[in-house]
């Protein structure tokens, strides 16, 4: 089996690493975060000091990082991964960045010969420890297909999305619709309580009518309907408000950048923030519905 690095091993990165020893890899780690090396450890993985240490003895190595200033850092420069590692090892970068950052580090990569792509997963934390996320790849063909068995030791869903800097593109995008849609579902329900609208049988109503969408029938904002949904623990994530917040922020860069109208994502952009900054960006982001109650 291969030896596999991972830079980043915290909420999502720590079951995706659990994932790949649970399918024999040997995999070395490292984070900032000491809890989460721990915990990594723990599970079987071996710890390392540096990302450079890190990378010397594996064949790919996977980084999940909070944003694009991070990858940068770790892959660039003269302390960067590809400065200082051999050109047989491949990189997959899964954090949800900006396109501009994924196309810059795609490209130095590609410049000095090594295959890698940027592959941001949709999922969350549930996802991630079942082995079922979704990854959106962008990439050279290559570096695609010889990163495949490694995205599926981790997800169920694999699709490439075109040239370097096109994953982070299609999670942008998707991203807009989730935060969107459940803004949507949040109001929809606070509506009908107002109404006297029993919630179930919305619930049974949309769910099979015009108003059915993921947001509704896998991830209800209102607790007793959708049984794994966030809203029967407390809104404890999940997908957190302030990370909703971070791609919606995204997408609203990149519209701007190419010049789309996207006046409902920025909206939603603006709920959440608010959201967020009433203290609630570590709830999940289904949590909004309180705030729309509240009014």
């Amino acid at each position: 089996m291969s030896a596999i690095g991972f830079i980043g091993v915290g909420n999502m990165g720590g079951p995706m690493a659990r994932n790949v020893i649970a399918k024999g890899h040997r995999v070395r780690v490292f984070d900032l975060d000491a809890a989460a090396l721990d915990r990594a450890v723990k599970a079987g993985a071996e710890a390392a000091h540096s990302p450079v240490e890190l990378a010397r003895g594996v064949e790919c190595v996977v980084t999940m990082l909070p944003a694009g200033k991070q990858v940068r850092e770790v892959y660039l420069g003269a302390s960067g991964l590809l400065q200082n590692t051999n050109p047989d090892i491949y990189f997959i970068d899964s954090s949800t960045i900006d396109i501009d950052s994924a196309r810059v580090v795609g490209a130095a990569a590609a410049e000095a010969g090594f295959d890698m792509i940027d592959a941001p997963v949709s999922g969350g934390v549930a996802g991630a420890e079942a082995a079922s996320l979704t990854f959106m790849v962008g990439g050279p063909d290559a570096a695609f297909a010889r990163a495949r068995p490694i995205l599926e030791a981790m997800g169920k869903t694999i699709i490439h999305a075109g040239p370097s800097g096109s994953g982070q593109a299609a999670k942008i995008c998707n991203n807009m619709i989730l935060g969107v849609s459940m803004i949507a579902v949040s109001e929809a329900f606070v509506l009908a309580e107002k109404l006297g609208l029993d919630r179930a049988k919305l619930f049974e109503i949309a769910s099979k009518s015009s108003g059915q969408c993921w947001s509704l029938t896998s991830y209800c904002p209102v607790p007793g309907l959708v049984p794994a949904a966030p809203a029967n623990r407390g809104f404890a994530p999940g997908f957190t408000a302030a990370m909703m917040l971070k791609d919606l922020m995204l997408a609203q860069d990149a519209a701007s950048g190419a010049g789309a109208a996207a006046a409902l994502g920025a909206h939603a952009a603006e709920l959440y923030e608010a959201f967020a900054r009433s203290g609630q960006g570590a709830k999940d982001f289904s949590g909004i519905i309180n705030m729309i109650r509240e009014g």
